[in-house]
């Protein structure tokens, strides 16, 4: 019980002063990198939780190809896809299209194998 009122003062206290720091020009472009909690980023990690790689598409668990763009385009995988989708929050998907509109639509040619 102490360790958890710790933890939640820690955390209150982060929150307050980063919301009172201003980043510095250089500061935001680093912060426009990728977080764990950037909506995409938790659907690309969800998928490679549930053992999507990169490449992996003539095996039927390509990363892009048969589990982001089918969560992102909200069509079913294809007929190769040997792993089943992720469940995701819509939220998530919904923050995702708006923060990135492309995110998982531009699958590159080299991605599908030769076989689609």
């Amino acid at each position: 019980m102490r360790v958890t009122a710790i933890r939640l003062i820690l955390v209150g206290l982060f929150v307050v002063l980063a919301q009172s720091v201003q980043p510095a020009p250089s500061q935001a472009r680093a912060a426009a990198k990728p977080v764990p909690w950037h909506p995409c980023a938790r659907i690309r990690m969800a998928c490679v939780q549930a053992g999507f790689v990169p490449n992996g598409a003539k095996r039927g668990h390509a990363l892009m190809l048969d589990c982001i763009q089918p969560i992102m385009t909200e069509t079913p995988q294809r007929k190769q896809a040997t792993k089943a989708l992720p469940q995701i929050d819509p939220q998530f998907v919904a923050a995702c299209k708006k923060r990135n509109p492309n995110f998982g639509k531009n699958v590159r040619a080299e991605s599908h194998g030769g076989s689609r």
